[in-house]
């Protein structure tokens, strides 16, 4: 038995809760819901890659909004690109020092995990 997904009353619906989606609540709670434990862990990793290098930031209790501006002001100060993924910072290239950098500026005391 599917879920409800559409209402001619509201319109669209949650299938979790079954309220309008202006009304769910249960998104709500995972958009605010912050990823992650407080250490800040910066990381390089190739694996996957194509031998290519991406610096990783992992482990910031952030919600994904303020996440994704810190991602932003991160890939400025190295000048190059990236993204965020389920919760984790990516920037192309080995800028390790440098984001270690601009994280102590941003308040955050950042180690370096892995060789």
């Amino acid at each position: 038995m599917g879920s409800l997904v559409y209402s001619t009353e509201v319109g669209r619906t949650c299938p979790d809760c079954r309220q309008a989606l202006a009304q769910c609540a249960c998104k709500a709670k995972a958009r605010s819901a912050t990823v992650g434990d407080g250490a800040v862990k910066v990381s390089r990793q190739t694996k996957g890659r194509g031998g290519k290098a991406v610096t990783l930031v992992a482990g910031l209790a952030l919600d994904p909004d303020a996440l994704a501006v810190l991602g932003k002001q991160l890939r400025t100060a190295c000048g190059c690109g990236g993204t965020v993924k389920d919760g984790v910072i990516e920037v192309q290239g080995d800028h390790c020092e440098k984001v270690m950098e601009a994280l102590k500026k941003q308040g955050y005391h950042p180690k370096r995990v892995g060789g």
